[in-house]
């Protein structure tokens, strides 16, 4: 691919307009990432994990596979909820039908993913740049919405852990309200989720072996 096809937008499957398989479509994907300038791991041919960074989820970790026939896109939520489930889920089926390219749906065990199947020829640069951008702003702008309602619980346990012993509260002020109900909101784009890493916070409290926003988060 040369440098007018990039500027354009324009991957293998899009200039021929043909689905040549999973490897020109994997090829195409590779190019589009790298016109989008972004990072990207491969474990597998075909496979590729890239870190979306938010204000309130941190990072949302997305799985971007060609397949034989589709483009598939997955990217890892939250935990299933530790309470209040009917809600929890309604939440997020009724952001559903607003939603383009990936929809919220859960594994087996009911923790929550985004994901969506694309056509191979809709491989290039700006459907790559839009269903990335969807998958950022449904993960980061419904995440704390998310946790307090499925994990409020266990947010008022870390708030009072921490105030106890004097540790900082800062990333949990999105949810101040409660623990406080007079406490008003934090300001918009205030960050919230400690970290999107999936092992256990050193220091928590003795009865949990992380942070709600972490289990949550891993």
């Amino acid at each position: 691919m040369n440098g007018s096809d990039k500027a354009a937008g324009t991957g293998e499957l899009a200039r021929t307009g043909t689905a040549a398989g999973p490897s020109a479509a994997a090829a195409a994907l590779e190019a589009a990432l790298g016109g989008l300038e972004l990072a990207f791991e491969s474990p597998r041919p075909g496979a590729y994990l890239v870190r979306l960074e938010g204000q309130h989820k941190l990072a949302t970790m997305t799985w971007l596979i060609a397949g034989t026939h589709s483009l598939h896109v997955e990217a890892f939520f939250c935990r299933q909820p530790d309470e209040n489930h009917a809600e929890f889920y309604r939440f997020l089926l009724e952001r559903g039908g607003r939603m383009y390219g990936v929809h919220f749906a859960l594994d087996q065990v009911g923790d929550v993913y985004l994901v969506g199947r694309l056509p191979l020829d809709c491989i290039n640069t700006d459907e790559i740049d839009r269903i990335l951008g969807c998958v950022l702003s449904y993960s980061d702008e419904n995440f704390d919405a998310a946790l307090m309602l499925g994990f409020a619980s266990s947010i008022r346990k870390e708030w009072a852990w921490r105030t106890k012993r004097g540790e900082s509260l800062a990333n949990l002020q999105a949810f101040a309200r409660l623990a406080d109900p007079d406490e008003p909101p934090a300001p918009d784009g205030q960050a919230t989720s400690p970290s999107p890493q999936r092992t256990p916070q050193a220091g928590g409290p003795a009865d949990s072996p992380a942070s709600p926003l972490q289990r949550a988060a891993r």
